[in-house]
């Protein structure tokens, strides 16, 4: 099948397309974002400040979700809020599952997200040559 723009599929690099996530699993990583996120700081106001709910990801049968996570600070902060997020994960599924009504509560993973840095160090970049060239 090839690709025609279209709401409900995306184009791959061949021109073929392939069927695009729907929007309920949209919603369902969002709002899964959200309550993670609004959990952790409710519930570890202190332990949760550095920590960024970047993004969720379902799978389509919504038996697991992995939730991507940034953190400001040095990489070993990372790995120690990745083992924090670890130890707390039945205890965050629950949370989710009094919040959010789906009829099965994905299995909860942590991974982290380390695009973060990089995006800002290429703004930072971005902003040198900028400064070079004189502009605003």
């Amino acid at each position: 099948m090839l690709c025609l723009p279209s709401p409900v599929a995306d184009c791959g690099a061949d021109g073929h397309a392939f069927p695009s996530m729907s929007n309920r699993l949209l919603r369902v990583n969002e709002l899964m974002r959200r309550e993670i996120s609004a959990y952790l700081h409710r519930q570890y106001s202190s332990e949760a400040v550095a920590i960024t709910i970047t993004s969720v990801e379902v799978t389509g049968d919504l038996r697991e979700a992995r939730i991507y996570y940034s953190v400001l600070g040095a990489a070993a902060d990372a790995v120690r809020t990745g083992k924090w997020l670890r130890g707390r994960r039945d205890e965050i599924r629950e949370a989710v599952a009094k919040h959010v009504i789906l009829r099965h509560v994905p299995l909860l993973s942590f991974v982290h997200d380390n695009h973060a840095p990089r995006t800002l160090r290429i703004e930072e970049l971005l902003g040198e040559i900028d400064r070079k060239e004189g502009k605003p």
